[in-house]
């Protein structure tokens, strides 16, 4: 049978607004992959009033995804950025190159409250880089995770309800003026992800992240595919990319009956073969 990779992010385990409530729920997702790619948020590992409730659920994770999947590869995301060592994975010998997507901007998450001091965190890692460095995705990758780690956890790591809607609002769409930065942040992707792509990865067909929780397939005129995959946080829809020998898809993801599964391919692209 043809190897095939998947990919999915964004899962944001322990977050009362993802829809995983345990780990179990993601088994027949697993069915037939050789290799996972967690693509980053897959938890929050920063600091927090619980970090004992962190250290359990990053075990959890640890413990559960290479004991279904032949092979895991879990990339880390602003959330989870000192989860792994792996910033970014290159697939299918550089046609696809999977990387959680936070790189695209200078403020990593640019609607966030958070937003100013990521700049500042970031400019300060960036500086430290010499210039003959500056250009290594490697360099930036390492670069970001570490400011990242910097911001530490608001509403993600609070466990009653009513204050955890509180703090969630206050974070993310208050004042209203951050729905419109969302809006520009979905709307930036395709081109920031182009010019990403020109700059360090220019052998690559396709890139794949999240980050943004918008799912969406994009081509640009100069052929490169940029996917989003979602998230599973409430509100947002959740795609599975498909890696196989030649060819990538991607698919929907639902829940059904308690467990998460994947729907029909939605679209197939051929890769070619350098």
């Amino acid at each position: 049978m043809a190897q095939v990779t998947r990919i999915i992010s964004d899962l944001h385990y322990g977050d009362r607004a993802s829809r995983v409530a345990s780990l179990a729920m993601l088994r027949p997702l697993f069915e037939d992959v050789d290799r996972l790619v967690l693509n980053g948020d897959s938890l929050d590992t920063r600091a927090s009033a619980t970090p004992e409730r962190t250290a359990t659920l990053a075990a959890e994770i640890r413990a559960f995804f290479p004991a279904h999947v032949p092979a895991v590869d879990m990339v880390t995301g602003n959330h989870d950025p000192d989860f792994s060592t792996v910033h970014s994975v290159d697939l299918g010998d550089g046609a696809v190159f999977a990387t959680h997507g936070d790189i695209l901007w200078d403020e990593i998450v640019p609607w966030g409250r958070d937003a100013k001091l990521a700049a500042r965190l970031l400019a300060e890692q960036y500086g430290k880089i010499e210039a003959g460095e500056r250009a290594s995705l490697e360099e930036r990758l390492a670069a970001l995770r570490v400011a990242a780690a910097a911001i530490p956890q608001r509403h993600q790591s609070e466990r009653r309800s009513i204050r955890y809607f509180q703090h969630l609002v206050r974070d993310t769409a208050w004042p209203p003026t951050r729905v419109l930065r969302v809006l520009r942040a979905w709307q930036e992707v395709p081109r920031r992800a182009e010019l990403f792509v020109r700059r360090y990865r220019p052998n690559t067909q396709c890139i794949v992240i999240g980050h943004t929780h918008r799912p969406g397939v994009w081509t640009r005129t100069n052929g490169v595919m940029i996917i989003n995959t979602g998230s599973f946080c409430l509100g947002s829809r959740t795609w599975a990319v498909d890696l196989g020998t030649d060819e990538i898809a991607w698919r929907r993801i639902e829940r059904r009956r308690g467990e998460f599964h994947v729907g029909p391919v939605q679209q197939r692209f051929s890769l070619a073969r350098h």
